[in-house]
């Protein structure tokens, strides 16, 4: 069954990490551990690194409030792979829509040694340690940090959107903020593949323009169509 979507734009991320334990995490650790052994074999790259999560979803007017908890990869892995078993948790992430200035989106395909391979969609990723501020976890540094690493493209290089436009399906709250550059689609994307031909190990394999809906692709997630959809609806 496919899972409804509901997207809220906001101007404010108020999102605080505690000290909160994971009750799945630590009933079913045997099996996380098994599990992410097993991944392992199929991949050796993945690294079970520290992540941070969110509970206790609060949208009011332009703001979205949650608090956020960390966990290690192996049991955000087990959890996404299991079909999210715990719904009190939810997957929220940033992500950079980078647009040239002729409409286009531009979007990467995750590589084959990634735990998404062949999946398309924006720069970005699940928080993690390098974005808490104190306790405050800082959407808008994890989105500039993925967008420089994944494209090459750095702050000065975009104009930043003042909205975040939430995308919650199921489990996943995508929060997207539109970049906006100076270059037309064919020629971000060729400055993005030139960022990835001197990059040892990409994470992306390739680019993706999407101009319409005919450019979508069944490797894009809802949450990417969904928001795209939306975007082109609203104007922007």
């Amino acid at each position: 069954m496919t899972e409804p979507v509901a997207i809220h734009r906001v101007t404010e991320l108020d999102l605080v990490c505690d000290d909160w334990v994971w009750p799945f995490a630590t009933a079913r650790r045997a099996e996380i551990d098994a599990h992410f052994a097993a991944r392992q074999v199929e991949k050796p790259k993945l690294w079970n690194g520290r992540v941070l999560l969110g509970r206790n979803t609060v949208f009011s007017a332009d703001r979205l409030r949650a608090d956020y908890f960390e966990t290690d990869f192996a049991s955000f892995l087990a959890w996404r792979d299991w079909g999210f078993p715990d719904r009190d948790v939810f997957n929220g992430f940033g992500m950079g829509a980078l647009r040239g200035s002729d409409g286009a989106f531009a979007l990467g395909e995750m590589g084959s040694h990634t735990a998404n391979a062949g999946r398309v969609y924006f720069p970005g990723g699940t928080p993690d340690r390098n974005d808490l501020r104190g306790a405050a976890v800082d959407i808008a540094a994890s989105v500039a940090r993925e967008v420089e690493e994944e494209t090459g493209f750095a702050p000065a290089d975009y104009r930043a959107a003042g909205h975040w436009d939430c995308v919650v399906t199921g489990a996943l709250v995508a929060m997207v903020r539109v970049l906006d550059v100076d270059l037309p689609g064919a020629a971000l994307r060729d400055r993005i593949e030139a960022n990835l031909s001197r990059q040892n190990s990409p994470e992306l394999a390739a680019i993706h323009l999407v101009r319409d809906r005919a450019d979508f692709a069944p490797t894009m997630p809802r949450f990417v169509t969904a928001f795209i959809d939306a975007t082109m609806a609203n104007g922007g």
